[in-house]
């Protein structure tokens, strides 16, 4: 079986996939998004077989006999790889290759591998092989042969040549020298990535003061078409999943004298292997220092609840449940079901309605978010000396004067500015502020 194991990456196989789903319990009822996933991988679906299971069955997941089954359909379309829609153990996997005589892949595997063929920079790319060995680190003990060519998301690394280990001392056993060569490869992407997170964290420090918004939703949901519609980002935008993996921030003025940061984030999806989320949680740094957090959902989608629920899982599961969300429906263009719009408008009626693509809704959607930026309106009095006109400069650009009365070298300004605007104000030192009406 080690021969089947002799690549994790999927390219123009032909694939089986299988989702077993337990009784009595929802499950993915189509197989949609794991065909969406394996066709990212770039293989090909020859066939879907779900099993409805009472129990796991500790060697097979799905049970001998629906094994067997499964090893017949492989040999009927030819398949090259059978995808599970579900986590396996590596004892499950071994058994169910020996039964099948085809490589097995599991859900998580088959997504640490989109993400190794999509890593661009050098932090992507460290990233995703610290998730792959980390992954495969616990699995040793059945899997080692995994390691014979896996060469993360880095090419020939350290990790992609410790299955041909000419290095064996006399009595030592593969797999002892297996784990410790991981765990050391392991220990060095950890400090390489401290080294870059320290530069990212002065970055983010760098912004302190600027309004800070991040994009994040389910993979494919349009984030990184609205960051291009709304700034002069150019990112490249593909009709797949996990396209962006980097973090991408640009300036933005959504209404005069409001200008904030807007991030890109990484896409997510259902049950998104932790492996992934503690490597990523670098990047999603900019999710957790956000002022406001812009969670778009693509309501063409038919199971846009289900994927509005798996984003707020990784939110909570990074720390960002807390922070202020907006919901932001996107694709309106191309929705097929206008009762399933209409629900999801009844249940966030606060979210607001745009296509990213078309420009549909962005106006409106400019002035939510520089009221979000400004807060509540309010009505102040602001006594300053005539001669610090950083104060009037600062009340023309980020709020409206409404009078002003010039007596005995002070200025008297009534002006309308929103309440996040206070401190800033306060930080130029007016002799007073005074809020009229709020």
């Amino acid at each position: 079986m080690e021969k089947l194991r002799q690549t994790l990456r999927v390219r123009k196989e032909r694939a089986i996939l299988v989702a077993a789903v337990f009784r009595g319990k929802d499950g993915p009822d189509d197989l949609s998004e794991l065909t969406a996933l394996t066709e990212s991988a770039g293989a090909i679906v020859v066939d879907r077989f779900q099993q409805k299971i009472r129990k796991i069955n500790p060697g097979t997941y799905i049970g001998k006999g629906k094994a067997s089954q499964l090893a017949g359909r492989v040999k009927q379309f030819n398949a090259d790889v059978v995808i599970f829609d579900n986590d396996l153990s590596p004892g499950q996997i071994r058994e169910l290759e020996e039964i099948i005589g085809r490589k097995v892949l599991d859900r998580g595997e088959l997504i640490l591998d989109i993400f190794a063929t999509r890593a661009k920079t050098k932090q992507a790319k460290l990233q995703v092989e610290l998730a792959q060995l980390e992954y495969i680190y616990p699995r040793l003990t059945r899997m080692w042969s995994h390691l014979d060519t896996l060469a993360g998301a880095g090419g020939a690394t350290a990790a992609g040549a410790v299955g041909g280990i000419g290095t064996r001392g006399p009595g030592e056993q593969q797999l002892e020298i297996d784990r410790r060569l991981v765990s050391k490869r392991i220990t060095e992407i950890k400090r390489e990535l401290t080294n870059i997170d320290k530069r990212r964290i002065r970055e983010i420090d760098a912004r302190k003061g600027l309004f800070k918004i991040c994009l994040v939703g389910y993979t494919n949901a349009g984030k990184s078409t609205l960051l291009n519609a709304l700034t002069d980002a150019n990112v490249v935008v593909e009709d797949r999943l996990f396209a962006t993996l980097d973090t991408r921030t640009r300036k933005w003025t959504p209404a005069k004298g409001v200008e904030v940061l807007l991030s890109d984030t990484i896409g997510f999806v259902r049950n998104l292997p932790h492996q992934l989320v503690a490597s990523f949680k670098a990047t999603l740094e900019e999710a957790v220092n956000a002022d406001l957090l812009l969670h778009i959902i693509d309501v063409s989608n038919p199971d846009a609840l289900k994927q509005i629920e798996s984003v707020n899982n990784v939110l909570n599961e990074i720390g960002c449940a807390r922070r202020p969300i907006l919901k932001v429906f996107n694709k309106v263009d191309i929705v097929r079901k206008i009762d399933a719009l209409e629900m999801l408008q009844t249940l966030f009626p606060d979210a607001l309605t745009i296509s990213a693509k078309t420009g549909l809704g962005l106006d409106d959607f400019s002035k939510a978010i520089a009221a979000k930026y400004k807060g509540t309106e309010l009505l102040l009095r602001v006594l300053s000396s005539q001669s610090n006109g950083k104060v009037q400069s600062f009340l023309r650009t980020y709020g409206k004067i409404l009078e002003e009365q010039y007596r005995d070298g002070s200025v008297l300004i009534d002006a309308e500015l929103g309440q996040n605007q206070l401190p800033a104000l306060k930080s130029l030192h007016p002799e007073a502020i005074e809020i009229i009406e709020n």
